[in-house]
């Protein structure tokens, strides 16, 4: 074998193709600096977390940038609610549950201050703040008078200790605050009984915390690794650029004050004379001359005034906001426009492209998260709660089926797409049940509605009916229908028209 062959048959994945592979695992000059420790992520939360917790919640309540960003998160994570629609086969007992399910969200919150959809506001936001967010199932007693003897609870983060690490008496791990069994099974969560921040509730000597069953509790919270046991803030990747940006802004401000309040300095030869003007000195001895419009003053002789010219922030602050504003909303994984509010180099392409990848991932929080996690825990909790009280007569397991339709994502031009869902329901692509409900209402109360709607207007004689050629969007006009003369029937326009179902509703 000659020693081209020799090279020819050489392998190419060698050594060196291995070691190009694992660059970041060099030790080499550049990047002889980076040792981070190999730490699981439970340890750095229960290390960090109550540091964390305390900066993430002053950022969302004194930074004007985080406590949009909180509100954008939420508005669409959650929007006016995700809402359930009953699968169950039998017409009469869905619209039971469906009504008194609706009855029932108005009692839903234990303290009385919101509905069960703007619970999950709550919860979303303290997912965008905490990462996490504990709901307690309260049963209530009949007395009460409640439709269903059932309430929900909200429970900051910080009410469940993160320090609190230990075996409890039963031979159980405590790790967090929550009480795992042998198997790693969530049996309980140790809760404090006051919040530690609130110097408003004092009260007798008591233990420092309770334990609640976990069947009580509904821990709502994103795992981002596998195994991990408690929430991380959604604001944690932009904290650090947030804080140092806003003190920035702040000194900037204050700079440009402090500038602006010197018109000028006078200098003299003689100190001792008077200036122009001269009002008064003040407490310090420091005499103070004054300017008002229009005046024309004549110097003394040794006087000079120069007036104060402050250093501008040059054109360089813009594009250092926005670069940094840039890495901020992708940090937070939300659009720049939603955390800034500003639209300038927007356009109707970029807004839709930056839309749909942020809906994506917003969609896999709804059903992952909050869906999985809370909407579907408390429809089971509500359906047992109902039946065994009393309150609804049926089969639990007949009345278990349910899907839980988001709210409707709203577009920049809603009549491009309104058109493409009915092209694609021509065409069998999707149905009219999936349109319907991706405007987030349930298809059998808007078909419940038409209903009712067709009804009333044969009823009072009214007929709707669109105009000809127009192709842009149905716009109904409501027209008496008139009397037809004896033996004559309608015009033949009206004919065409009445014969057509596209154009007309009766």
């Amino acid at each position: 074998m000659g020693l081209f062959d020799r090279f020819r048959r050489r392998p190419t994945g060698g050594p060196a193709a291995v070691r190009a592979r694992l660059e970041g695992a060099m030790a080499k000059r550049r990047l002889r600096g980076w040792n981070p420790p190999l730490e699981n992520i439970n340890a750095l939360v229960a290390s960090g977390g109550p540091r964390l917790l305390a900066r993430s919640r002053e950022l969302v309540v004194t930074k004007g940038y985080a406590a949009n960003a909180c509100e954008a998160f939420a508005a669409n994570l959650v929007g006016d609610g995700i809402k359930p629609s009953s699968l169950i086969g039998d017409g009469d007992l869905r619209e039971r549950v469906q009504r008194l399910w609706l009855a029932w969200t108005d009692e839903a919150d234990a303290d009385g201050l919101t509905d069960f959809y703007g619970l999950q506001a709550m919860v979303a936001r303290e997912m965008f703040v905490a990462g996490e967010c504990f709901v307690r199932l309260r049963p209530r007693r009949a007395e009460d008078g409640l439709l269903v003897p059932l309430q929900l609870q909200l429970l900051q983060s910080e009410m469940l200790p993160f320090e609190k690490t230990e075996t409890a008496a039963n031979g159980n791990r405590i790790r967090c605050g929550i009480e795992f069994d042998a198997i790693g099974r969530r049996v309980a969560y140790h809760f404090r009984r006051r919040h530690p921040g609130d110097s408003t509730d004092q009260g007798a000597v008591i233990p420092e915390t309770v334990r609640v069953p976990a069947a009580d509790v509904l821990h709502v919270y994103r795992p981002i690794d596998a195994g991990q046991i408690r929430g991380l803030p959604h604001i944690a990747p932009a904290m650090v650029r947030l804080f140092l940006l806003d003190q920035y802004d702040d000194a900037e401000l204050d700079r440009k004050k402090t500038a602006a309040m010197f018109a000028g300095f006078i200098t003299k030869t003689a100190p001792e004379e008077p200036m122009m003007g001269e009002a008064d000195a003040d407490l310090d001895g420091a005499a103070i001359a004054s300017l008002e419009p229009g005046t024309m003053q004549v110097l003394l002789p040794g006087e000079d005034v120069k007036f104060s010219s402050p250093a501008d922030v040059g054109s360089s602050y813009e594009a250092f906001q926005y670069r940094t504003l840039l890495s901020v909303a992708a940090s937070l994984g939300l659009p720049y426009h939603l955390v800034t509010g500003d639209v300038r180099q927007a356009n109707y392409s970029s807004l839709r492209a930056e839309l749909v990848e942020f809906r994506r991932r917003i969609g896999q929080l709804q059903h992952g998260v909050i869906v999985h996690q809370l909407c579907r825990a408390v429809w089971l909790r509500w359906l047992e709660t109902a039946v065994l009280s009393g309150a609804l007569d049926a089969d639990l397991a007949e009345v278990r089926p349910v899907q839980w339709i988001p709210p409707r994502w709203d577009w920049v031009d809603p009549l491009k797409d309104i058109q493409a869902q009915v092209l694609a329901m021509e065409a069998g692509i999707t149905s009219r049940r999936k349109v319907v409900e991706a405007t987030g209402y349930d298809i059998e109360e808007v078909d419940r509605e038409n209903a009712a709607d067709a009804a009333r207007a044969t009823g009072l004689g009214l007929r709707y009916r669109t105009s000809p050629g127009e192709t842009q969007g149905a716009r109904a006009t409501p027209a008496t229908r008139p009397e037809p003369a004896d033996g004559a029937g309608d015009s033949t326009d009206d004919g065409a028209a009445a014969t057509d179902p596209a154009t007309e509703q009766e």
